[in-house]
């Protein structure tokens, strides 16, 4: 089984290892997984229905495209991830093979369930925000939460979403964020189901 995996940037590059360290504790047979970066955003429209076609074609084709976009890309494309997953649909046409999925509201909020680990990097006590991590929003998204609290924290340097999110993720348990956050245990169920193992219930 080939994926392709259509992410935004390099921090879901970096979530890579660990996903792939997590799949293959509950996978007799692993799956080949590409993740191809968009430099920000995945693309939208007739743009996103040629780079998935053309994925899906040809004697180097993959089985199967995920794209996973934010739900706050910096404009107002979607509403909330129901409708970035529709959007993706209707761009993308009826294909079988295409699998929408969202992180809400970017991909720190994946990051937000180990937030002792980036008290730890930032050396700051600032308390986690409220709520579950994918309802985290109000117009200041996770990836600014994380931000912030590095920039205030007294290791005084900005969050980098490369090196930072690698470092937050490195030697965690994936299913604490999986137990917490929806979004990303669909994700994880769809790469599973197309391998063929059980379902996170």
């Amino acid at each position: 089984m080939k994926i392709a995996i259509l992410v935004e940037g390099a921090t879901e590059t970096a979530f890579k290892p660990v996903l792939l360290y997590f799949l293959k504790s509950r996978l007799q047979q692993m799956p080949k997984l590409k993740f191809i970066p968009h430099d920000g955003r995945i693309p939208k429209g007739d743009k996103l229905r040629r780079i998935v076609e053309n994925l899906l074609i040809g004697k180097d084709a993959f089985d199967a495209v995920i794209a996973l976009t934010d739900v706050y890309t910096g404009t107002n494309d979607f509403k909330d991830g129901e409708d970035a997953k529709a959007k993706m649909r209707e761009w993308v046409g009826n294909n079988p093979n295409f699998y929408p999925h969202v992180a809400q509201h970017d991909f720190e909020a994946w990051l937000l369930p180990y937030w002792s680990t980036i008290q730890k990097l930032a050396k700051s006590n600032k308390s986690a925000p409220a709520g579950l991590p994918e309802k985290v929003n109000h117009g200041n998204p996770p990836s600014y939460r994380i931000k912030e609290v590095c920039e205030t924290g007294k290791c005084q340097r900005s969050y980098n979403k490369i090196r930072d999110g690698a470092r937050i993720l490195k030697d965690q348990d994936l299913m604490v964020s999986v137990n917490q956050c929806p979004e990303l245990k669909a994700f994880i169920n769809t790469i599973i189901e197309l391998s063929k193992g059980d379902l996170i219930p």
